[in-house]
């Protein structure tokens, strides 16, 4: 699979990002570039969720890069993990960083296989988590025997390492008060990538219900389990109960969906146990 993004489209990306030429690569054109990333293309599974209701055997929708900028682009959705940092990778690389995919686990039990993809930035010898689904805002630099944080009151972050991983604690719509991802490698490749999206295929967190997330108005708004969440830059948290019309407005207002791409998305339906074994 090529990865590459072709000069027009990264320029197309660039300039919906708000950059009319691509940023430059130091340390604050990295944090200028991933701040415009959280604001504008959101972790979300429509996209998934049309795909997999249809039973489409066609590539997951973000397979490749250029198809989820291309996605985005046109409709404004975003994607989950493995299609996202495939993405995110594969723009940061167009603007000349050494970024490189990752993969980690989310500990939603003990002992899973990995179950969530990455992204990582080498710059002056130092390395930089800059992750599109958790979405810290400001790159985490990952530096050995030394726990590190984003300071923010919505969508701060800090890790630690743990022998060769590191795990680093967010506020999950599912546990706003922490919860862990262990990053198990920094140093994955588009062929892995590619397979972990795939085995999503039948069964993931994401094939049944809405999820979305963004960053809005100094904190981070997004849906779970048919609530609306607002995690306001106080570090507040508001929950909201959604009903069809609201929802909508949700998808267009919000997280920015053309209102024809909007009405496509499926209602929610009740999220079957997963097959044993399965990760995410």
């Amino acid at each position: 699979m090529d990865t590459r993004i072709q000069e027009p489209l990264a320029e197309r990306v660039l300039a919906r990002l708000g950059f009319s030429h691509k940023p430059a690569t130091d340390r604050a054109g990295l944090a200028t570039f991933y701040a415009a990333w959280c604001r504008s293309v959101p972790f979300d599974n429509t996209r998934k969720l049309i795909h997999v209701r249809s039973n489409d055997p066609a590539p997951l929708p973000g397979d490749s890069p250029a198809d989820l900028l291309e996605g985005w682009l046109a409709c404004g959705a975003g994607g989950t993990c493995w299609a996202m940092h495939g993405a995110l990778t594969a723009i940061l690389e167009a603007c000349g960083f050494d970024a490189r995919r990752g993969i980690g686990t989310m500990l939603v039990a003990p002992h899973l296989p990995p179950n969530h993809g990455t992204t990582s930035v080498r710059l002056d010898g130092k390395v930089y988590l800059v992750d599109g689904c958790i979405q810290h805002g400001e790159p985490l630099p990952l530096e050995a025997a030394s726990e590190t944080a984003v300071e923010h009151p919505a969508y701060g972050v800090r890790a630690r390492p743990e022998g060769d991983k590191w795990i680093v604690r967010w506020r999950s719509p599912f546990a706003p008060d922490g919860f862990d991802c262990r990053i198990d490698t920094l140093a994955s490749d588009v062929d892995a990538f590619h397979e972990y999206h795939e085995q999503t295929r039948n069964w993931s967190p994401f094939n049944f219900e809405l999820f979305a997330r963004v960053h809005r108005r100094g904190g981070v708004v997004g849906v779970a389990r048919g609530e609306r969440l607002d995690f306001d830059a106080s570090g507040a948290i508001v929950r909201t109960p959604l009903d069809r019309d609201a929802r909508l407005r949700f998808l267009v207002e919000e997280l920015g969906l053309s209102e024809a791409f909007a009405h496509s998305v499926p209602d929610d339906q009740p999220m079957p146990p997963p097959p044993r074994g399965t990760g995410s």
